[in-house]
């Protein structure tokens, strides 16, 4: 049984309209399925407004699912409430993309981890104390540091703080929204291969939210490819990356930079933007600024289909992961 199984999940916000007017929705998350076992990583990758921030806060219940459903360890989220939440949120956790804006700038680092053990455990303050050391060795920090404020820190420490708190209550599954974007390359690097050391020693699941495909691939068993609100190609990251079958996947691979002129893919400019999440397109949601979109494309959604016998799905009629 999966650790968390999620399937046709939607989050679309209300819009205020007219009087007469059919009601208009923003579809962030638009029938989104998969599945994710323990101790795996899955990697969300997409542009900026494609719904995967909106995906991760869904399954961590920031945010209400409007339809379909997710369970963690075979229990229904989607309709949970009051104290039922509280205490499965034991079980799942989530990194914020800010370093900065995460932490309490008026609370020690002490305070900070101490509030969420003083609500979820019943440990006494010594208990606790010895817990908070604990968490900031595991994550690379002197435990001297506890009784520090966040500005006492650099940006790479403050997310090692963030990871320490999501570690504190031992979850199974955390969602690491971008949990690197807002760093420096050389600390990113940290970040991943700690992230990498924490599943090691505890276990822990990942669904590690992304913009870029080369991060992504770094830390990622599997990836799941995200475009105005749909998954548009799914599988291994190796079969991903080596093999893109979605014109989408294409482009975003083109656009990692390499110095090897073997591996080096020709740059795919993909023209316009993002749709509107309000008013998608009709047919391939892709298809406005898809290089190689026919009419079918225009007026029928292409299923997300197995394309190999390797759990390799995507989501267009030409996919051909040999070319």
């Amino acid at each position: 049984m999966p650790l968390l199984e999620v399937k046709d999940l939607k989050t679309w916000y209300p819009l205020r309209g007219g009087w007469f007017g059919p009601r208009a929705y923003v579809k962030a998350v638009d029938g989104v399925s998969f599945s994710l076992e323990e101790g795996e990583t899955i990697g969300l990758v997409g542009e900026s407004g494609c719904g995967k921030s909106t995906l991760g806060k869904t399954l961590v219940r920031l945010e209400n699912p409007s339809s379909g459903s997710f369970r963690i360890e075979d229990v229904e989220m989607a309709k949970l409430r009051g104290r039922e939440l509280r205490k499965m949120r034991r079980k799942f956790q989530m990194i914020f993309q800010d370093p900065y804006g995460s932490l309490n700038p008026r609370m020690t680092i002490f305070s900070a981890l101490d509030e969420v053990l003083s609500f979820h455990t019943d440990l006494n303050k010594h208990g606790r104390t010895e817990r908070i050391a604990e968490l900031l060795n595991l994550v690379g920090l002197n435990a001297e540091c506890m009784y520090r404020y966040p500005h006492q820190f650099s940006g790479g420490q403050r997310q090692r703080i963030g990871i320490a708190r999501a570690l504190a209550v031992a979850p199974k599954m955390i969602i690491a929204d971008e949990p690197v974007s807002a760093l420096d390359v050389s600390v990113q690097a940290q970040i991943i291969n700690l992230l990498k050391s924490i599943q090691e020693k505890t276990g822990v699941a990942y669904i590690f939210i992304a913009h870029d495909l080369a991060v992504v691939e770094h830390i990622s068993r599997k990836i799941m490819v995200m475009y105005l609100g749909k998954i548009v190609e799914s599988g291994f990251s190796r079969d991903i990356c080596a093999n893109p079958a979605h014109p989408y996947t294409k482009a975003l691979l083109s656009a990692i930079p390499t110095i090897d002129a073997i591996t080096r893919r020709k740059r795919i400019i993909l023209p316009g933007d993002m749709p509107s999440p309000v008013n998608p397109p009709k047919g391939c949601p892709f298809n406005p600024r898809c290089p190689i979109a026919v009419e079918k494309c225009r007026t029928q959604v292409p299923p997300l289909e197995k394309i190999s016998e390797n759990q390799h799905f995507s989501a267009c009629f030409f996919s051909n992961p040999g070319k």
